[in-house]
């Protein structure tokens, strides 16, 4: 695909909202991929993911930022922070807004400081296939009625319904400039970085005890081999020697199924063989370590 470079818009796009709204998954449609991890789970993004999607001569620069919500640990404001930073960043900020959930206390929170974000502000209602016209209507005059918001989309991520109307919408409001990436590229996540990430999906997905949130991923070694494989190892860090006992499972069976699910995701994103090994180690104040939070791209708070 080639562009006139006098006609290139860009934008960055802050994608803010309570935990599980579909930030993630919106992203995911927005650029036709997969750049960022989606469980059940809330609070499953830490750090912010940017995915690259084009539309016409417009590159759109999408920020999935972590669910906002009120921070009890020193990673909870690392990630809402994150979150927060995102949207200050960008030209364009979309608040998703869970519509079978209504106005949660998060949400609240949210709209209550988006005043004092600059840039334009799109609300988006996700998931508005489970939800009664009458009660949208209601939702929708409940939120216009405190933020002017310059556009109101109604979607739904999972199924991609509406999704390309707001894809539409935010390429046509770009500010005019030069793309700030190449046009094959999807995000700017290192690849050691998105391998870490889709084992955590795996991580999350498989246990559904609260040892997810206790626990984090890091790519030691990334080794591309002659035969034309990569060789992964990864570390997952857990708080006590009981969550690494759940990770590992009964006879390794646990962390068995959690390598081979990782490794086939890898090796289909990849296109190449993936020989994935994964290790446990008990690190048990992991959330107080700036290293840590370097590793997965968010600002360590020193208070």
């Amino acid at each position: 695909m080639q562009t006139d470079q006098t006609r290139q818009r860009c934008a960055v796009v802050a994608l803010i909202g309570a935990p599980n709204a579909g930030k993630s998954t919106l992203v995911n449609q927005l650029t036709g991929a997969k750049v960022s991890i989606v469980t059940h789970k809330v609070q499953t993004t830490r750090a912010r993911i940017r995915g690259i999607a084009l539309e016409g001569d417009s590159q759109l620069v999408l920020v999935d930022t972590p669910g906002i919500f009120a921070p009890k640990r020193r990673l909870d404001r690392a990630m809402v922070e994150a979150a927060w930073g995102g949207a200050r960043d960008a030209d364009m900020t979309v608040l998703l807004i869970d519509a079978a959930k209504g106005l949660d206390a998060d949400t609240e929170s949210i709209i209550n400081g988006l005043p004092d974000i600059s840039g334009g502000k799109i609300l988006v209602f996700n998931k508005v296939d489970l939800v009664k016209k009458n009660a949208l209507l209601e939702l929708t005059a409940a939120v216009t009625d405190r933020v002017a918001f310059d556009a109101t989309f109604m979607i739904s991520a999972l199924k991609g319904d509406g999704v390309h109307d707001l894809r539409a919408y935010l390429a046509e409001h770009a500010p005019v400039g030069p793309w700030l990436y190449p046009e094959d590229q999807i995000s700017d996540a290192p690849l050691r970085h998105l391998a870490a990430e889709i084992t955590r999906e795996k991580l999350t997905l498989r246990l559904h005890q609260e040892l997810p949130y206790a626990s984090t991923v890091e790519t030691s070694l990334w080794k591309e081999l002659k035969n034309g494989r990569i060789r992964i190892e990864q570390t997952v860090y857990v708080m006590r020697d009981s969550q690494k006992k759940i990770v590992l499972g009964k006879n390794g069976q646990t962390i068995k199924t959690i390598s081979m699910e990782a490794r086939k995701e890898l090796s289909e994103i990849l296109e190449k063989p993936v020989d994935l090994f994964l290790f446990v180690k008990v690190r048990q104040k992991w959330g107080d370590d700036p290293e840590r939070y370097t590793e997965m791209g968010l600002e360590f708070p020193r208070d």
